[in-house]
Formats: structure tokens, sequence, C-alpha cells
């Protein structure tokens, strides 16, 4: 390619290297001037302008752009027109890119001029979804090397989603949260779904080798799903038992990717089990979609494949603790009490002012946040003076939460918000929990972490203790969404509940009636 200043009357034929503004006009970069463009360049002064010409074994930019792009174009990809030197292709449908990276290195390294970006191997894409760009640096390039390029790529495939029956089963302890359960669910349902799978929910059936094994042996799903009561952390606990003990055989536990540590991967026959991560809870990406797509894209995903998943496995999606050697306990920890909410459910009257073991339920909270040492700020919102009545004579600090309305989620920004600054953590506890223990509130404060959970039988409870670090994300949540949004795809450190009272839920006058029930030693 010639390229340099010439004076305009040898201009004619040439490719305007530059923008220029002519009589008034913008005349853009990449127009071919004519005779008539000379001489409109002559009656507006300009002498010399920048050209590029092609030489004579030269391909032009479209041209050249639109080969290549057509060259890469393999199944499930179409090429579209190029224009600037710029041909994209695109998926004509959903699925997973499938390429070969070293073609693609080896055809950038032909010429300077030709450059070829692509998604990663394995990124999953939507129809219409650009996933490679052809860009030509020049307005040309030689022949010899446009054919190097083509020759030296291979074509990209997008590997479609394939219909499969896809089955969960969760497993459940005593005291299993049916709301936990049901949100997995939902998640799990509308992860497969976008892959154009359905979801068929099994029964339930206990934590237990045997009773999985069975659960699993009398499913006739293509992929098996399984959400666990508790985290699966060792080839001899219930879900890699439950695998063998069915007939099949674990490929692997844990991955390589994060969220989505734990993982396990076995097979019976064919069809791939699945114990799900904790972090299939949460619909933000997690190790569990590596591996979906690829199984409903019929791509093989064994140990090798997994372990391959650690390059790029830190995933951008998820906040992270602090390095176990970072990890301290907090000099200074408060409790945030949420204590806003109209108690709807109720069906009248206020939950948090009914009376149990002679005081308002909220009392029992607050006098065990007092009592375990530590300084208590009471969010209030709706019955805002009665709640501070039933208070009355305690060292407490309230804010008010003016939005309480629109959710838990308000609620719990306005405590975070107002917690002092020498609170180096936040320990956030709901007011409908009167059972909840002084040392248990202790032990949370004093343990080591950045975020801290109680968990009783192998299921996590409230209250949460959350770091500094986290003030944010928690100040900035909205409607009736609570701290489990944060948590999701963190790993918090668990110490264990002295009882069930983790769970406490008192929304309902059954709830309210099955808690006055209880024998006085079991309060």
């Amino acid at each position: 390619m010639i390229f340099g200043s010439v004076p305009v009357a040898e201009a004619a034929g040439g490719i305007l290297a530059h923008g220029l503004l002519v009589g008034g006009r913008r005349w853009p970069k990449g127009r071919v001037l004519s005779a008539a463009d000379v001489a409109a360049l002559s009656a507006a002064g300009i002498a010399a302008v920048t050209i590029a010409r092609l030489a004579a074994d030269d391909v032009g930019e479209d041209d050249a752009a639109a080969g290549l792009a057509a060259a890469l174009a393999g199944p499930g990809c179409t090429a579209l027109p190029a224009a600037h030197g710029r041909a994209n292709i695109a998926a004509t449908h959903a699925g997973l890119l499938q390429l070969e990276a070293g073609a693609i290195h080896a055809a950038n390294a032909i010429d300077e001029a030709i450059t070829i970006a692509t998604l990663p191997p394995l990124a999953r894409v939507a129809a219409g979804d650009i996933v490679a760009t052809v860009k030509l640096i020049r307005y040309g390039v030689a022949a010899p090397a446009l054919a190097a390029a083509r020759a030296a790529l291979a074509p990209l495939a997008v590997t479609p989603f394939r219909r499969r029956r896809v089955a969960l089963i969760a497993t459940r302890l005593p005291g299993s949260s049916l709301k936990a359960e049901d949100k997995t669910v939902r998640v799990t349902a509308a992860r497969v779904a976008a892959l154009g799978s359905t979801l068929v929910v099994q029964p339930p059936c206990p934590h237990d080798a045997g009773a999985l094994a069975a659960a699993i042996a009398a499913c006739d799903a293509e992929i098996i799903l399984i959400a666990s009561a508790s985290a699966t952390v060792d080839r001899a606990d219930v879900v890699p038992a439950a695998i063998i003990a069915a007939g099949g055989h674990v490929e692997r536990l844990g991955m390589p990717v994060d969220p989505g540590n734990l993982l396990c991967l076995g097979r019976i026959g064919a069809r791939p089990v699945i114990g799900l991560p904790g972090c299939a809870r949460s619909p933000r990406r997690n190790g569990l979609d590596d591996v979906l797509e690829r199984l409903l894209a019929g791509l093989a995903v064994d140990s090798a494949a997994i372990a391959a998943m650690g390059v790029g496995g830190l995933l951008p999606e998820a906040e992270r603790p602090q390095p176990r050697a970072a990890v301290q306990v907090p000099a200074r920890v408060g409790a945030v009490v949420l204590a806003a909410g109209a108690s709807a459910r109720m069906g009248g009257p206020h939950k948090l002012l009914e009376d149990w073991r002679g005081k308002p339920l909220v009392a029992h909270v607050v006098d065990a946040v007092l009592a375990a040492g530590l300084p208590a700020l009471v969010v209030l919102g709706a019955r805002a003076d009665a709640v501070r009545t039933a208070l009355a004579g305690r060292p407490v600090a309230f804010a008010h939460a003016d939005d309480w309305a629109e959710g838990l989620g308000r609620s719990l920004a306005a405590g975070i918000a107002a917690a002092p600054a020498d609170w180096d953590a936040a320990l956030v506890c709901l007011a409908d929990m009167p059972r909840i223990e002084p040392a248990l509130l202790g032990a949370l404060a004093a343990a080591p972490g950045d975020v801290v959970v109680p968990a009783w039988q192998g299921r996590r409870g409230h209250p949460v203790r959350w770091g500094r670090a986290h003030f944010p994300a928690l100040m900035a949540l909205s409607g009736d969404v609570g701290g489990k949004a944060v948590l999701a795809g963190l790993s918090p450190t668990e110490i264990p509940a002295l009882s069930d009272a983790v769970y406490d839920d008192i929304d309902t006058p059954e709830a309210l009636a099955r808690l006055r029930g209880r024998p006085q030693e079991d309060a």
C-alpha cells in the first residue's frame, strides 16, 4: 500500500486517509476521491491531502474483512456485511461458542493489518450475539498475507443447547428451611429454562445416603441435580455416597471455579448427577453454569474438563472474603435489630408487641443483645412509637427507615447507614426471634472472619455478622431483598448454633401459638 501526502492535483483515485472539512462539509476518511472531489479540494484552497493507494496485489479493507469473516463463520454462525474494514460474525442460535484458539493466534500473527477478536472459548451466547469481529487496520492488505490468514483459520461454531429432561432432588435435615428450598427450586428452574430445558422437581428426601440413593435410582431424568441440605465436603459425604450406592461413580468432588467450589459431579451410566454447590441457590453465575451449559450443549464434562476450568474460574460477579491469613476478630461489633415491618401476616396485632413470657417479642431480642454486651441499634418503621414504648428504659439507639414499606432491604439499609463509625462489624438481628441466646450473640461477635453465620444441624440461620467492607452492598439493598442477596457467593465463617432458635420466624398467628406452646425449659 502507498500512503502519504500528495498534491491535490495527484489525489484522484486515492483513499482519503483523514477526515477533512471541505467547503463547510465533513468528508470522512476512507472516501475514494473522484475528479470532482479534486476540483472541490482545489476550490477550497487545499493544496495537499494524505491518501492511501492500493498496490497491485492489495485487497481492499471491506473485501478482505468479508473474506476472513466468511472463513470464520462455521455452524451456528453467520458473517454480517463488511463496512469500514470491519465484518462481524453473529450467532444464529443460542449455544456455546467453540473455536480453535491456536488458529486465531496464528491468523493474528501473519500481518499487523489483520486483527480478529472473539469471545472466550465456550462462551454462552444468544441468537444474534456478536461472537467475533474482523477489523482491517489499513485500507488494504496484501493478497498473499490475506490468503495465509484465511488458510490458518478454523471455522467458529455455536453448539446449540439441546432439550433434556432435568430433575432436581432436594434433601432435608430436621428444621430445614422450606423458604430456602422453594428459592432453590425457582432459581434452578429459571437456570434450566434459560438453556432450553425444563426442570422436573422430585419429592424431597431425608439428608441420608440411603434415602438419596433410592431417590436417584427412581429418577429417569437425563440429568439429575441434587440440592443438598448441607455442603458436600468429602467423598464419604451424603451426596457422593448416594451416587455410588445408586450404582454410579463420582467423577470429581470440587472444582476450581469460585463461586462454585463445592460442586460434585458423578455419573450413573451415561447420566450426569450433579450435587449443587451452595451458591447455586443464587441466580448469579457460578460453577454450576459452566457444567450445566456444557452438558446441555452435548459437550463432554469429566474430571479433566473441570480441572481445566481454573483459568478464568475466578468469576467477577461475587464478593469474596479476605484471605484466611488476613481474617481477624473485629474490635467493635454492634447489633442492628430490624423492627420496622408492618407485621401484615399476623392479621391485625403487631407481632413484635405480642407478649411472651411477660414481655414483648422485640424486648426479648434487645435484652439478649444487651446481655451479650453489645450496643443495640433498633430500626423503626411501622408502629414506631409503640416499639419505642415496648423498649422503654433500655439503653438502645434508634434509627428510622422512612421507606420501610418498600421491604426488608430498605430497613436493613437504614440500619447499616445509621451504624456508628467506630463499629467494625454489625450483627443483623431480626426482632421476631425471641429465643435467640445471648451466648450465641456473643460467640458471633467474637468469631474471626469477615462474615459470620450460625448453623444448626448443617443449615444456616440468623443472625448474621457483617464486616464493614460489606456495608455499601447492604445499604444498596431495596425491595423485600435481605442480606441473603449479598451473602450469595461469599464463604462466611460458620459457628455452631446452640439450638434451632436461629430459625425462628414469628410472623403468623400459628407461629406465635407454637412459640407460646413450648415448654418453659425449651424456651
